[in-house]
């Protein structure tokens, strides 16, 4: 149960790092979840596991930490 909770607390702050980009991205006028996944890989901005983004990523981090 530990493990998962620590897994559970390295996505919140992962998410809580990343969070601040994507609001960066949407001011810029990317409001689609695709146009954000498309703003993250061209900034070389990889996911918690290091991979591309997908506009499923970008949904499922978005309401991980929707403030």
């Amino acid at each position: 149960m530990l493990g998962r909770q620590a897994d559970a607390g390295r996505a919140d702050q992962f998410a809580a790092n990343i969070l601040p980009v994507i609001r960066d991205v949407q001011a810029t006028g990317a409001i689609s979840y695709t146009a954000i996944a498309d703003a993250l890989n061209m900034r070389g901005i990889a996911t918690a596991r290091g991979g591309e983004w997908y506009p499923s990523t970008v949904r499922k981090l978005m309401l991980r930490n929707p403030k």
